[in-house]
């Protein structure tokens, strides 16, 4: 599979990345098909410097099957290449560690409290589900199939 992604160069601790076009098993800075362009993290946002694209090259990668990998696709975004990706949601990611086991700790054991209520509530109702069931996997089987096909 061909993925355009960042290659890393520069030294010990002043990275500069190439933007590449490479098969998904060659090595991060290992083999690549085609330079398409760079990046260089340590400039401001604000300068052009920071990053160079060659857009028509990027365009046809696109075309040919390439997948952009995340930090790529957010560069091809902001340089309006492609639509921009949405964000991740990781809401705990600004909770230091040791405050986030804690949190952890709290929900596993919440949830078994309120799981076994939860588990009595289906059994009364799995009687009356079960004749829609029956009737739903009929109609969506071809619906399934037909996505299988495209997909080839």
């Amino acid at each position: 599979m061909l993925k355009l992604r960042l290659s890393r160069g520069g030294t010990k601790k002043r990275p500069v990345y190439k933007v590449v076009v490479a098969d998904s098993r060659f090595a991060r800075d290992g083999r690549f098909i085609e330079k398409v362009g760079f990046f260089n993290p340590l400039l401001p946002k604000e300068k052009k410097e920071r990053v160079g694209l060659e857009a028509e090259r990027i365009k046809y990668w696109l075309g040919q099957g390439a997948k952009p990998t995340t930090r790529v696709a957010r560069i091809l975004g902001e340089n309006e290449l492609m639509p921009m990706p949405a964000n991740g949601n990781n809401p705990i990611k600004a909770v230091p560690k040791k405050e986030r086991n804690k949190k952890e700790e709290d929900n596993k054991e919440a949830p078994k409290a309120e799981a076994a209520p939860a588990a009595e509530a289906p059994k009364e109702e799995a009687p009356k589900a079960e004749a829609p069931k029956e009737e739903a996997p009929k109609a969506e089987a071809p619906e399934e199939e037909a996505p299988a096909e495209e997909k080839k």
